[in-house]
């Protein structure tokens, strides 16, 4: 009677446990697909013109958005890293803090490094600070017919922005704002180890390879949090394999995480030995091209924004930037996030970006 009686129990926990194996099964086929061949995502949507070349470089305009309710008469322009690509602000429609600051009256335009070859293993910061950011600046006043801009510097950006301005007093600057920006390093962390004049001859590896590598820069990245950037990085995808919109979400991340470019051979050599081993920036020590990178020349109106968990650029570096600018208008953010949760995500579309509007909106009438 008992046997009997347990007889349906037993058949409905076996289709159960069939029907359970199968959706394991289909996951990880998924799951195998998009890690050997994953499916092409298109990043960088927000419509935009290229308005001036130099080189590999391009400055972009993004086109103005018909839904923004007004439009502010401050152009702003973003200097981005020397690794990596830009598009990082623009990943994806709803996740792109460029289609945000658009929607919200911005005139945005973007300087975009390209990708540099053997050719470019000279070129040194000296030439992007004097040079290239001089020349889009004045591109930008002309093309928006603006009296001043704003800047925005995020990463290595934030530091060539930095250097910029400081060396640049007689342009017409008003806003700065500075995001993640590596600019002290009194406190280098785990990178004071792997980059120890001792055991890395900077000289040597820009000897041998030219240019640096974008594969080694990202892997020493990742070396710094092996843990959230090997395991769980696809742990947490597989949890999300039936979430289309999740799906994407992580596949266009992982397409710009992987997809780095060189950092030039006398810009990063110059990086390490100036700016990371000697600290000269902060110290009032920085000279290029024979022109003194002096802080107390920054007169433009400063936020700088902190990512409290930031491992690349460290909050301990970013905050003396306060007490060394003259500017008389200057704010500082610190955001609970990490060196890239800080741009993109749900909670940078939270946190930074009405941050970020609030507090250029009210300087850029």
């Amino acid at each position: 009677m008992t046997a009997e009686m347990n007889l349906p129990q037993s058949a409905e926990m076996a289709q159960r446990y069939q029907e359970e194996m199968e959706k394991a099964l289909k996951r990880y086929n998924k799951a195998m697909g998009m890690m050997t061949n994953p499916p092409e995502v298109t990043v960088g949507q927000s419509p935009k013109e290229v308005i001036w070349t130099r080189n590999k470089a391009k400055l972009y305009h993004y086109l103005p958005s018909e839904k923004a309710k007004q439009r502010y008469a401050t152009p702003l322009l973003i200097i981005y890293a020397l690794i990596n690509r830009p598009y990082v602000l623009d990943l994806r429609p709803g996740a792109s803090l460029i289609e945000y600051l658009v929607g919200q009256g911005y005139e945005i335009y973007l300087l975009d490094w390209g990708t540099p070859g053997p050719e470019d293993a000279n070129t040194a910061i000296d030439d992007y600070v004097l040079e290239y950011i001089p020349r889009a600046v004045k591109h930008v006043l002309r093309h928006s017919k603006a009296k001043e801009i704003s800047m925005l510097g995020y990463c290595i950006g934030a530091a060539l922005t930095t250097c910029f301005v400081a060396t640049h007093p007689d342009l017409p600057i008003r806003n700065m704002v500075l995001m993640a920006a590596p600019l002290d390093f009194t406190e280098k962390g785990l990178f004071n180890k792997w980059l120890d004049p001792e055991t890395f001859n900077v000289a040597q590896v820009v000897q041998a390879y030219g240019n640096m590598p974008g594969e080694m820069i990202d892997f020493g990245s990742k070396l710094l949090k092996p843990v959230p950037n090997f395991v769980a990085t696809y742990t947490g995808a597989f949890d999300k394999l039936w979430d289309d919109r999740a799906v994407e979400s992580w596949l266009s991340m992982q397409k710009w995480v992987n997809d780095g470019i060189p950092f030039c051979g006398a810009a990063f050599k110059q990086w390490i030995s100036e700016f990371y081993h000697q600290n000269k920036l902060t110290k009032g020590e920085l000279v290029l091209r024979g022109v003194p990178v002096t802080l107390g020349n920054i007169k433009a109106n400063l936020l700088n924004i902190i990512a409290e968990h930031d491992h690349i650029a460290l909050p301990a570096g970013s905050k003396p930037i306060m007490n060394l600018v003259g500017s008389q208008d200057k704010e500082q953010i610190i955001l609970p996030a990490g060196h890239v949760g800080l741009v993109v995500g749900r909670s940078a579309s939270k946190q930074l970006w009405p941050a970020l509007d609030k507090w250029l909106s009210s300087r850029s009438s």
